[in-house]
């Protein structure tokens, strides 16, 4: 354990040279020890790299950057608290992010963006990064642009995904075009991993009172309807993700989405029945609990999941 510590503290000390080669040869070292030793992401972190590496996402060097926020990742695995306690990580993050189809290379924007899912996997941090309307800008963004490789596209959803777990939030990432960028992927995007990540984000910010005037701007709600029609081939998962989001939908809104949702047709009510049937024992609970409404009208609603 002594030899790791003194080892990660003669790296963090090389972090600091003038000289760009030393620097980058630390950073190499670095990320292949946070890698593939667990134990040392914690010391790296005691030894002070987060200041440091903080910096270096704003390098004009992708190499420089692809290691620093490879590093960012990995201690943000075993050590969520020293990140965040780091003033203007996230700042640092948001730069990266930002310049996703300019300056930053693609890799360490795929890497901040998963560090962001990583960090969100405590709840506590939900409010404060979803706070950061620079990041939550960029993340669609990231997920808007036709361009953006799939990696990325993933773990930006995945980030918006941890962000929109508070509550709070989904208004904000409503107002930030949320809803329509993730629709959009919906219709355009065949990849089935990407649109399971676009539909499970999509079922959270249905949990909303803005949520039901966005959707039907989009069209939203008949576009999961289809989504559970059984001609359409949805995965299990998208199809809980449907109707997770319908149910949402006609919690948080109005009128307006219970008529929408009480109009499905047949093929749709037979995707809900596969749901409740196969689904998960959180699908199988929505799913009974959607049922209920659409075969009784929505004269009697039964929220009880």
């Amino acid at each position: 354990m002594e030899v790791k510590r003194m080892t990660a503290r003669l790296l963090v000390t090389k972090l600091g040279s003038v000289s760009e080669v030393t620097r980058s040869e630390a950073l190499a070292e670095l990320r292949l020890m946070t890698k593939h030793d667990a134990e040392s992401r914690l010391i790296v972190a005691e030894a002070g790299a987060i200041p440091y590496l903080e910096e270096t996402l704003y390098s004009s060097s992708h190499d420089s950057q692809d290691n620093a926020a490879a590093i960012l990742l990995n201690i943000s695995i075993s050590s969520r608290a020293a990140l965040m306690s780091t003033r203007g990580l996230l700042d640092a993050i948001s730069h990266v992010l930002r310049h996703h189809a300019t300056n930053s290379s693609p890799f360490a924007v795929q890497s901040s963006a998963a560090t962001l899912h990583s960090l969100l996997v405590d709840d506590s941090y939900r409010p404060l990064i979803g706070a950061k309307r620079d990041i939550v800008y960029s993340l669609i963004e990231i997920i808007k642009r036709p361009n953006s490789p799939p990696r990325s596209v993933k773990d930006a959803l995945k980030a918006l995904f941890g962000i929109a777990l508070f509550p709070p939030n989904r208004a904000s990432l409503i107002g930030l075009g949320a809803v329509a960028a993730l629709f959009s992927m919906v219709l355009k995007d065949g990849r089935v991993g990407i649109l399971e990540d676009a539909t499970a984000v999509i079922a959270q910010i249905a949990g909303c009172e803005e949520s039901e005037r966005e959707f039907w701007k989009v069209s939203g709600a008949k576009v999961l309807v289809d989504l559970l029609d059984v001609g359409t081939g949805s995965s299990e998962r998208i199809k809980e993700n449907a109707v997770g989001a319908l149910l949402n939908l006609v919690r948080c809104g109005g009128g307006g989405a219970v008529k929408e949702v009480t109009g499905m047709g047949p093929g749709a009510v037979e995707g809900i029945r596969d749901v409740v049937e196969n689904g998960s024992a959180k699908g199988k609970s929505k799913g009974i609990a959607l049922l209920k409404i659409v075969e009784s009208g929505a004269k009697e609603w039964d929220f009880a999941v």
